[in-house]
């Protein structure tokens, strides 16, 4: 008996690792994954170019010419969302190379662990900056009278990394208010 139960153990396995190679559902559906290699670990996002296309493209762009490398989490408020993208340990800002048109309407939602790009009160002024969700935010969401922040991606592991930074304690600095005390870096971002 327990030599059926094992070799049905590893036929199970075996089936998921065809179906799934890596482990992650991502990699049956064909959709780009990214990994950002922060200092409290790893997460790995998958990307959903068929519902944003050109942010997906402006996100894949950036982490291919390492732009999202040696940045910090800047701006982290537990029970709502963690953002990086756009400083570096000195809260110095990184220029974007560009913006990207606003998404928002593509029919994902701001929920817990979904990936979306920051911008101005202006839709069309995403550039680098990116939150993942660590909650359900339907405010972020668009709407008929207005347009919402653009979700892009999913965190498909590294979930207990999202959670990890959410909770590390936080301060007000350089004028920026829910800077971590100790800096969360993106030590690197590559595609997997």
């Amino acid at each position: 008996m327990f030599r059926t139960a094992l070799f049905s153990f590893y036929l199970v396995s075996a089936l998921l690792l065809a179906f799934f190679p890596g482990g992650s559902a991502a990699a049956a559906t064909g959709n780009p994954v990214v990994r950002l290699e922060t200092s409290l670990g790893n997460i790995d996002i998958e990307l959903y170019p068929d519902r944003a296309p050109e942010t997906v493209a402006n996100f894949l762009d950036l982490v291919d010419n390492s732009f999202y490398d040696g940045l910090i989490f800047h701006r982290v408020v537990a029970g709502f969302v963690i953002q990086a993208g756009g400083y570096d340990g000195n809260l110095t800002y990184r220029q974007p190379p560009r913006t990207v048109v606003n998404e928002s309407a593509n029919g994902l939602r701001n929920q817990k662990f979904s990936v979306a790009m920051a911008r101005l009160s202006d839709p069309d002024s995403a550039d680098t900056q990116f939150f993942i969700n660590v909650k359900h935010n339907p405010n972020l969401d668009g709407d008929r009278t207005r347009p919402g922040y653009t979700v892009f991606g999913q965190v498909i592991a590294g979930q207990e990394t999202v959670t990890a930074i959410e909770l590390v304690d936080t301060h007000l600095e350089a004028g920026m208010a829910g800077v971590p005390e100790e800096d969360v870096f993106i030590v690197r971002a590559h595609r997997l």
